[in-house]
């Protein structure tokens, strides 16, 4: 028809109605469902023509009961169509968060990120502390996109709880709650302080008072308005809880003015107080008297997992007290804690379940002593995430749905169920039990985004889903019946007929226009049967939105030899890595066509996404390979074998052997300083029984996991406890366990916690022990340190002993220092080179631990006292002398010093043996040398000073020429003009050539025998009796070789005379 489509307007529903046509060309998709003929158009919108098979003709719109019954039809038909889509509802993918913005910056704009993906694109809103801001009348607010911007922020009417909104035709979701806050600090009050009178030696605490304020702070003092913050110390103190300067005992030099600094750190702002004035009262000294602890730390104090704690105390008295800290139970303070600021802060980082206890404070002078104590309570959190959370459903109409979301966290989570952004309770068909929800008999209204909120008191998860309600009559088109069956006489036909439907639809059989009987989940079964049981059988479907049949006919065929597996598969054992076959071969009626299938723990084996297993063979045969078999592939493996005829099948179990499985529950107890008990459960074996276990430990100080000795050693694998032995004292150590059978080596257990190995005395002496050296009158003892971890307790330090050969008393001195390495003892009588008897020592505060062997050490030698002989010197050119003299006696001088001298400065030159050679030193200058022989103790006197007169020779200063070169059987020959000298420089003697960086002589016309090969360069200097001249610049000679450096003469095998 030309023009189909009537339209019809009735109680808010629009009717689209037509005849019985042809689907337009221009639509994408044409489903015939039950009588109906559905047409999607390419637009997002759905077009939905209906015609019954009951009646032909158009529905009577007039008609109410067919109205209505064809805008159900209709909705139906737009469902249908938006679940073929990939429209869906509001997702978010960026969320707002906590957040605080520093007031003080220039931007005076602050961005609250939303953003959310759907189909048809979602819109926003927003909620400020629950109620919805409103753009067009809050000139603060404005969206961009999903993104809320405030301009000119407030610290007070713009801070709050915000929340973002995103909506779509199929929803609406909330994001999480995210409270905004604004860091700022206001001035001080301009009122001036008053003044504070106090006596000398008493104490006097000086109150900040900081002025309205949001961010992390930082409090400091200027005294006098210096330029510099007070320092503090054990007298003075700044406490970053309340902003007060502490003074424990005034003095004279404290009488000022004092201003209170506050820095808020993240808007990097600070501002200061007015000045209070501190005056001395002269009428009287305070007297001395006990601490009095004026900065306390809270008696109880809850700290998180992993956070920071400090501590903070600090007493007045006279005079200063002192504070230390310690644990109340006896244990040391955790190697990891920081005390500063003169022991008045404690603070513990990352802080564990074995830092938690009672901590005391403990201030001191000679008058007394107090005491302050807190308990530290181990707070175990765990960081809200999900275990299980929502996914979107599609569910049919009339059916159950059961919703779970669940969180894990410390401390235990509470849930809240929203649908579109509502709250959500137990109300009809809706029960909400804390993370479940429960929707029986779902309809279409139940359609919508669902969320799930887990929250606790340091935080909340929001999960959202959608829920799809399907609602369609039968369709066969997803699970078609089979077109034809052929059964064997005397056989079993079972015929399934499941298509789709939403609801669930009734099924029905008939044959010849008589009903079948059929089973509960709607198949037809036929036992025994007979020639009287073949014909065509119709499968009929229906639900409240149609019906549809299907039809198959049913043949029988001649008796038939039945399907057997003639090669089952066999139970077998396998390693970890191997591969093997699972045979399945069947023996059939040459008529029929067996498939194979294989199952795998009762669930089909997917070959298109299974790398380990293969099905190989053809024909009558369908073995299964597995590859590089894991221990995830024991179990029970099936092959059934399919004909149209019969069904058989046969099982095989496989065990898969592998190294054993991780030992749990690892336990460690009765520490020492050398032992520990270890205690731990069985893991899995894996189908080999565990032969022996392996402890192995890590420390600090270790490069990995190294194995340790134990009792029993090796642990016999039916032993589950094991001492381990030979540990350092005062280490920390952590253990894990490893099982060990036939297959190999399985995997670790979980460390243990990190326990320290009791204290103990040092077992281990310092090594290396030498020295000699130093100065006169000096004893130079050396030693490589004793490591850390063979330290063994506290206050480790070293005794240094030594005596004169022979003598039997020891002196012995004490460093408390464990990084020392050096000791020198002073004394003015020791004599030069005497020998000594060295021994060096260690101690902690356990004792003394064993002294190393004794070495003999020399003292420093004496400085030599006699000067070098027959110095004399020559000058080689105008910038260079040679020196010579005769060495001292005995070799005591190991090291020779030539001073020279401009009748000005000295220069000193050292060398090691009995010559020197000066240069780069200026022409026409008189020289004043002298010779010092230096040994460890210093320099010994020099020699008379040795004038050197002056060279007045100066090099020429024109360098050679027109060079020309020829190139002939590998020699170069090279001609250049000459140089000559003026009137005030040396006469030239000869020239000197270089190649590249290897010198070589030649005369103007003399041969070069180089290899060829690669370019190379020369240059040519005239030389004089001053010296060498002015090079003439690189001249690059092509494909030739670098040569080794050769001296080459023609005048008295020095330098070649050349002309030109």
């Amino acid at each position: 028809y030309s023009k189909p489509w009537s339209m019809y307007v009735h109680s808010y529903v629009l009717y689209l109605m037509c005849k019985p046509v042809l689907y337009k060309e221009n639509a994408s998709l044409a489903t015939s469902c039950g009588g109906y003929l559905w047409l999607i158009a390419h637009s997002s919108l759905c077009i939905i023509c209906i015609v019954t098979q009951a009646q032909e003709g158009l529905l009577n719109a007039r008609s109410s009961k067919r109205a209505m019954l064809a805008a159900n039809y209709m909705l139906v038909g737009f469902m249908y169509c938006f679940l073929k889509d990939t429209r869906h509802g509001p997702v978010f993918t960026q969320e707002p968060s906590d957040s605080v913005f520093p007031l003080s910056s220039d931007d005076k704009q602050v961005f609250i990120n939303c953003k959310a993906k759907g189909n048809p694109p979602p819109h926003y809103r927003w909620k400020v502390d629950g109620r919805e801001i409103q753009p067009e009348m809050e000139s603060h607010y404005s969206f961009v996109e999903g993104n809320l911007l405030i301009n000119n922020p407030h610290v007070f009417n713009h801070g709050g709880v915000y929340q973002c909104i995103a909506t779509n035709t199929f929803g609406t979701v909330v994001s999480r709650e995210a409270k905004v806050q604004f860091a700022f600090l206001q001035n001080f009050s301009r009122k001036s302080r008053n003044t504070v009178s106090v006596r000398e030696g008493q104490a006097v605490v000086l109150l900040c008072g900081p002025p309205p304020h949001y961010g992390e702070i930082k409090y400091s003092w200027v005294f006098n308005s210096q330029r510099s913050f007070l320092q503090q110390d054990a007298r003075r103190f700044v406490s970053q809880r309340t902003g007060n300067l502490y003074i424990a005992k005034v003095e004279r030099s404290d009488e000022g003015n004092y201003t209170c600094a506050v820095r808020n750190m993240m808007t990097n702002t600070s501002v200061l107080s007015s000045p209070t004035p501190v005056v001395l009262r002269r009428d009287a000294v305070m007297g001395e008297y006990e601490p009095k602890i004026d900065v306390r730390f809270p008696e109880t104090l809850r700290v998180f997992k992993g956070s920071s704690v400090k501590l903070e105390c600090f007493a007045l008295g006279n005079p200063v007290p002192s504070i230390s800290w310690r644990r109340a139970d006896g244990n040391p303070l955790p190697g990891k804690i920081k005390i500063n600021h003169s022991s008045g802060v404690l603070e513990i980082p990352y802080f564990r379940p074995e830092d938690a206890g009672v901590y005391e404070c403990v201030a001191q002078n000679s008058r007394g002593r107090n005491a302050a104590r807190g308990h530290l309570m181990f707070f175990d959190v765990e960081h809200l995430h999900w275990a299980q959370t929502l996914k979107d459903a599609h569910m049919s109409i009339d059916t159950n749905l059961q919703w779970d979301c669940k969180a894990a966290g410390k401390p235990r989570p509470t849930y809240r169920w929203f649908k579109n952004g509502n709250p959500l309770t137990s109300q009809g068909r809706h029960r909400v039990e804390s993370g479940t929800l429960y929707i029986s008999r779902i309809s279409l209204s139940d359609a919508g985004m669902y969320q799930c909120v887990a929250e606790n008191d340091l935080g909340a998860l929001y999960a959202s889903a959608e829920l799809k309600v399907v609602a369609s009559p039968p369709d066969f088109s997803q699970r078609p019946v089979r077109k034809s069956t052929v059964v064997q006489k005397g056989g079993e036909l079972l015929l399934e007929c499941r298509p789709s439907a939403s609801p669930r639809a009734l099924i029905f059989w008939w044959r010849g226009g008589q009903l079948q009987t059929i089973t509960e989940d709607g198949s037809l079964r036929i036992a025994n049967v007979t020639q009287a049981d073949a014909g065509r059988y119709t499968c009929g479907a229906r639900n409240h939105f149609g019906s549809s049949i299907e039809r198959l006919p049913i043949s029988l065929s001649p008796p038939a030899e039945p399907t057997k597996i003639i090669v089952p598969p066999l139970s077998l054992d396998a390693t970890l890595g191997q591969s093997l076959v699972l045979p399945c071969e069947v023996s059939s009626d040459l008529s029929l066509s067996p498939s194979f299938k294989w199952f795998f723990n009762g669930k089909p084996i997917d070959f298109s996404r299974q790398e380990h297993f293969e099905m190989i063979g053809g024909g009558f045969a369908g073995d299964l390979m597995v590859r590089n078999i894991q221990l995830k592939h024991s179990g029970k493996y099936v092959c059934m074998v399919h004909t149209e005829l019969d069904t058989v099948s046969a099982a095989a179990d496989l065990i898969v052997r592998g190294p054993p499985g991780a030992p749990e529950s690892l336990v460690v107890s009765d520490i020492t300083d050398s032992t520990v008990q270890l205690l731990w459960g069985v893991g899995p074996d894996h189908h080999s029984p565990v032969t022996t276990y392996m402890v192995q430990a890590r420390t600090p100080f270790s490069i990995g996991w190294q194995s340790v000795r134990t009792v029993p050693d090796p642990v016999p694998g039916h032993i589950l406890h094991a001492t381990v032995k030979d540990l350092s004292p005062w280490v920390e150590y952590e253990f894990r366990v490893v099982a060990i059978n036939s297959v190999g080596i399985g995997e670790p257990s979980m460390p243990s916690k990190q326990i320290r190995t009791k204290s103990d005395a040092p077992k281990v002496a310092p090594v290396s022990v030498s020295g000699g050296g130093g100065a006169r009158g000096e004893l130079v003892i050396a030693w490589e340190p004793v490591p850390e971890e063979q330290q063994s307790g506290e206050d480790f330090g070293y005794i240094v002993a030594f005596r004169p050969f022979g003598s039997s008393t020891w002196i012995q001195s004490v460093l408390t220092s464990p990084d020392a390495t050096r000791y020198i003892y002073r004394n003015d009588s020791l004599l030069p080179l005497s020998q000594y008897e060295v021994r060096v020592g260690v101690f902690n505060s356990h004792g003394e631990g064993p002294f190393s062997r004794t070495v003999t050490v020399l003292s420093a030698e004496e400085e030599p006292s006699e000067a070098p002989s027959r110095v004399w010197a020559r000058s080689v050119s105008s910038s260079e002398i040679e020196v010579f003299w005769e060495p001292i006696p005995n070799g005591s001088g190991t090291e020779k010093i030539i001073e020279g001298s401009e009748m000005k400065d000295a220069d000193r030159v050292r060398v090691t043996n009995t010559t020197a050679h000066l240069s780069a030193l200026k022409a026409s200058t008189v020289y004043l040398i002298s010779v010092k022989a230096q040994n460890s103790a210093g320099p010994g006197p020099g020699s008379p000073a040795l004038t050197l007169p002056p060279k007045n020779h100066v090099t020429p200063s024109q360098p050679p020429g027109n060079i020309e070169w020829n190139l002939t059987n590998s020699k170069i020959f090279l001609n250049w003009e000459h140089v000559k000298a003026l009137e005030n420089e040396s006469e030239v003697t000869g020239y000197k050539v270089r190649a590249c960086s290897k010198k070589q002589i030649a005369s103007a016309v003399s041969p070069l025998h180089v290899p060829s090969g690669d370019d190379y360069l020369i240059e040519i200097k005239a030389l004089s009796e001053g010296g060498d001249g002015t090079s003439s610049g690189p001249v690059r000679i092509p494909m030739m070789s670098i040569f080794e450096q050769n001296l080459h003469t023609l005048t008295n095998n020095t330098f070649l005379t050349g002309h030109f």
